[in-house]
This record gives structure tokens, C-alpha cells and sequence, in this order.
């Protein structure tokens, strides 16, 4: 992206006790929050690694670590991970928003406590993209669906988006809720397949179906329109609803969100947990396969 600068891969190498990994690109952030260098590792299963200074921090959701040097400690903290000082009230406010888009009420800081260098990696949960975002950038916010925070610069807030017009709460679907980051460092979401990034020119209108917006600025406007006629919206397969966003403002669209990819699963895992592909016999040809034991 236009707003990060390329350092060679040789200039991390050879630091703190966790080995490098070859291979992507580092880069380097100069902001108000904790100044975090990092580099984007892999292809389809994508992870990031942060280089931090002593006394740094990097914030994500729990479960997200792949690996970290020993010098960085793990704090949980309760809320949405704001450096800014709240109050119990305050805490209390932000981890209820955490809830309602279906996060844990807790995330996990990460801090460097020693000497020099040292890293911390954090893991796409299923194949896509790993995009960073330096919020200063983009007006100090971005609004992104409500499971695509992976981690972020210590400062970065991690919030709530509720869509503002009635019909779009109702039909709006994933749209509905979403998170809203705010901040002036880099924080770091995760599409799921393959990322398209469009430009909306001011009045231009898009739609996209709702599981498929990864993220927008927040210039963007989002409402739902009906899905052509009522016989495209029972039968079309395509939902009853589409998202119709509307410029100005960059959106960046998913090619496989994790509903559908669940949804596929399901739909194909029949009553005794297989499908038996390919047998007439249907869920009942895996009672012949050599993996049930």
C-alpha cells in the first residue's frame, strides 16, 4: 500500500532468540501510538510478525499468537485495548461493545520487557489476506467486519459500528454490527480468499453482497437495497438483501467471507459428519472408509 515504506529483509535478521523467517517484506511505522515495525509473511495462510522496541506493545485478540520472543510478556486486559485511561465504568463499556460483536469480553497485550529487539507473530485463522492499515492515514478510523481484527499497535481502540437506518439494521445481515478502529497507528485485519480494493468516487454506488465487505472508510456510506424481484429473492440463491455502499471513500471486498466457508461445511458434513462424496450411498459410504478406524 502507498502509505508503507519496504525495508530489505536482511536489516531484520539476527536479532532477539526466536529464529527469522524468510521471505515477505518489513516495514516501519512512525505514529502516536507504540511505533511497531513489521513484516507480512506468506501467501494464502498469511501471518505477521512485529518487531518491538523495549517497553512496546502490541495488542490482539486472544487465541491469535503463533510465536514471540521470551523478553515479550502477555498481559490480559479487559475491554477494548485502548491505551487511554477509562475507569472501571469505562471498561465495563467497552468490553459489553467486544460482546456484541461476538468477541471475547478480554484481548492479550504484548509487551517487550527487555533489552533490544524482539518479536511477536500473529496467524491469519483461515486462508486470505492480511492487510495493515496505518489509521493516521485514513482519517484515524476504518470500519471492518466484526471478525476481521487480527492485532494492532498499542493505542489503537478497538469499537463498535452500528449502522444508523433502521431497514439497514434489520436486513443489513453481517453489515449490521461491525468494528470500528480508531487510532493514529497501524492496525492489521484479516480477509478471507482474495482481497479486491475498489475507489469509490463521491455519489458512485456499488453492491456487494454483505459478507463479502471486508472493510471501508468511513467517508463510505452502507445500506441495503432488494435484491432484484421477488423472484430473484427467493429463488436467486443470492440472499433477499444486497449492501449498497456509496462513495467517496476506498472499500476493500473479500472473495470467500467465513460464513460462507462455514455454511459450505456444514451443508456438506450430513447427519453422520460425511458425505461419503462421490458413493450412491451418500452419508453412509463413510461407514466404509478406512478413516473412521
Amino acid at each position: 500500500m502507498s502509505f508503507i515504506t519496504a525495508i530489505k529483509e536482511n536489516d531484520m535478521a539476527g536479532f532477539g532468540s526466536v529464529p527469522g523467517v524468510p521471505g515477505g517484506y518489513r516495514h516501519k511505522a512512525g505514529t502516536g501510538a507504540d511505533e511497531i515495525d513489521f513484516e507480512i509473511k506468506g501467501h494464502e495462510m498469511q501471518f505477521v510478525e512485529i518487531e518491538l522496541d523495549p517497553g512496546e506493545s502490541a495488542i490482539a485478540e486472544a487465541g491469535g499468537m503463533m510465536f514471540k520472543s521470551p523478553s515479550v510478556e502477555m498481559d490480559t486486559i479487559f475491554g477494548d485495548g485502548s491505551a487511554k485511561p477509562k475507569g472501571l465504568f469505562g471498561s465495563l463499556v467497552g468490553a459489553g461493545k467486544r460482546l456484541l460483536t461476538g468477541e471475547s469480553l478480554f484481548m492479550t497485550m504484548f509487551t517487550h520487557q527487555g533489552q533490544g529487539k524482539a518479536r511477536v507473530a500473529f496467524a491469519a485463522p483461515y486462508p486470505g489476506t492480511i492487510l495493515p492499515f496505518h489509521l493516521a492515514d485514513m482519517g484515524g478510523a476504518l470500519i471492518c467486519q466484526k471478525d476481521a481484527f487480527l492485532c494492532a499497535a498499542k493505542g489503537v481502540s478497538v469499537g463498535i459500528h452500528f449502522q444508523q437506518k433502521i431497514m439497514t439494521g434489520l436486513f443489513g445481515g453481517e453489515g449490521f454490527i461491525m468494528q470500528k478502529l480508531e487510532g493514529d497507528g497501524y492496525a492489521f485485519i484479516h480477509c478471507g480468499g482474495t482481497l479486491v480494493e475498489k475507489t469509490l468516487a463521491p455519489g458512485e454506488v456499488l453492491h456487494v453482497d454483505t459478507g463479502c465487505l471486508a472493510a471501508m472508510m468511513p467517508t463510505v456510506s452502507f445500506d441495503v437495497v432488494r435484491a432484484g424481484n421477488i423472484k430473484s429473492m427467493i429463488f436467486g440463491g443470492e440472499g433477499v438483501f444486497f449492501a449498497e455502499l456509496r462513495g467517496p471513500g476506498k472499500v476493500w471486498l473479500q472473495s470467500l467471507p467465513f460464513a460462507r466457508l462455514a455454511g459450505r461445511v456444514l451443508a456438506n458434513a450430513g447427519p453422520m459428519g460425511g458425505t461419503g462424496e462421490g458413493s450412491v450411498l451418500g452419508g453412509l459410504g463413510g461407514l466404509f472408509d478406512g478413516d473412521n478406524g
